[in-house]
């Protein structure tokens, strides 16, 4: 890629942590590919996630949509971490004078506004996608917003007091009640919205921003066919730490990764996501063979420095992958296997967890350190350039 092409980016989010990179990455692709009106030439796709979706006094609310679509457009409360700004509640308190939804999740008036529009919306026969469609043309937000499936899967979460809406365990219960499992009733049949697919194959890098692997970026990659086409996709695929120093950016991610024997920890966390090329970037020997445009292999010794863009066309030497009683598999095909199941080339971790940086090269996944902390709108466009850097090197 030159610097006169026009790059597209996907990016996978979900929560305040996801919209909040999202906006670094729209600025950091403004300042790194920038075009005669002030935006970019760049072409961001994200895919947010709707399992926090849930119905409400006979409403449907996407919280992860609206926070995404209200921090792009500068109207979010960043006071409260949620909602619009200037916000108001009269609304709210009279229907829970009523008796009526839900006294511990709070709505407010101009967020209402939103919830009713789509709500009508989707009764008039829109799909979901084309209802986000038209919630994100109110303003110019500089990316194509797509929800991960226009399905209603909604998240629940399974305790010793039963099961529940995860907004019941994440806002009344502040995620107190250790979760057992989470669940996605009617996912298995779920397809990805119109769009998604193909963006994260044209995609040249694809972000998984710092947001909770559980319940916001795991519904997203539940969603029949989106792993596989992460797996498949040809740009690089990097992901940011959602955990720094063993503690969640923000949020009760720890509560989360607990319910699935996941320690919080940025190496613990890399490894759920796993590494695409994994096992097969090296071979007992410490080599690897890489295949030329001519079909012929050349090895490559392990400490060569490779970057993550580059391992696209590494295969493992064919040793390292004989099968049972000794038959070797072709060596494409034997690159898939080792390499199944995991998702990242690159996995940035923050300065405080540098000393896990060798641990998690030595496994396989590129862990570039970086700072991680997102205090602002500057700090926030460097993480975001610092992971475009990483799977698009200038």
């Amino acid at each position: 890629m030159t610097a006169t092409d026009t790059p597209r980016v996907v990016v996978l989010a979900g929560g305040v942590g996801g919209s909040k990179f999202v906006v670094g990455v729209r600025e950091a692709a403004r300042r790194r590919w920038p075009d005669a009106a002030g935006g970019t030439r760049a072409e961001i796709t994200v895919i947010a996630n709707t399992g926090d979706d849930l119905w409400l006094s006979g409403l449907r609310l996407q919280p992860d949509v609206d926070s995404m679509i209200y921090a792009l457009a500068g109207v979010n409360d960043t006071e409260r971490g949620w909602g619009r700004t200037g916000e108001s509640e009269r609304v709210a308190a009279e229907l829970h004078a009523w008796g009526a939804g839900w006294p511990w999740f709070t709505l407010g008036d101009l967020d209402l506004g939103a919830h009713i529009a789509r709500t009508g919306w989707l009764r008039d026969g829109a799909s979901v996608t084309e209802v986000v469609a038209r919630l994100a043309s109110r303003w110019p937000l500089g990316v194509r917003l797509l929800p991960m499936t226009d399905a209603e899967v909604d998240t629940h979460v399974t305790t010793e007091r039963g099961r529940m809406h995860f907004q019941e365990w994440w806002t009344r219960h502040r995620a107190s009640l250790p979760a057992q499992s989470f669940d996605w009733p009617g996912i298995e049949r779920s397809t990805p919205a119109p769009g998604v697919l193909e963006a994260i194959g044209a995609a040249d890098v694809i972000l998984f921003a710092p947001s909770n692997p559980m319940v916001s970026i795991g519904p997203i990659l539940t969603v029949p066919g989106i792993a596989d086409a992460v797996r498949a996709a040809s740009g690089t695929v990097v992901g940011v730490s959602p955990i720094i120093a063993g503690a969640p950016v923000r949020g009760m991610a720890d509560a989360c990764l607990a319910a699935v024997g996941i320690p919080a920890t940025a190496d613990a966390v890399g490894r759920h996501y796993g590494a695409r090329a994994a096992r097969s970037l090296f071979d007992a020997r410490g080599t690897t063979s890489e295949i030329a445009a001519d079909g012929t292999t050349s090895e490559i010794a392990a400490d060569t420095p490779r970057h993550p863009s580059d391992l696209r066309g590494v295969e493992p030497d064919l040793r390292s992958c004989a099968r049972e009683g000794g038959v070797e598999p072709d060596l494409r095909s034997c690159a898939r296997e080792v390499g199944a199941g995991g998702l990242l080339d690159a996995w940035l971790i923050g300065e405080e967890d540098a000393a896990l940086a060798g641990v998690l090269e030595g496994e396989g996944l590129c862990a570039p350190v970086r700072p991680l902390w997102m205090r602002d709108l500057d700090t926030s466009a460097r993480l975001a350039a610092d992971a475009l850097e990483v799977g698009l090197p200038a």
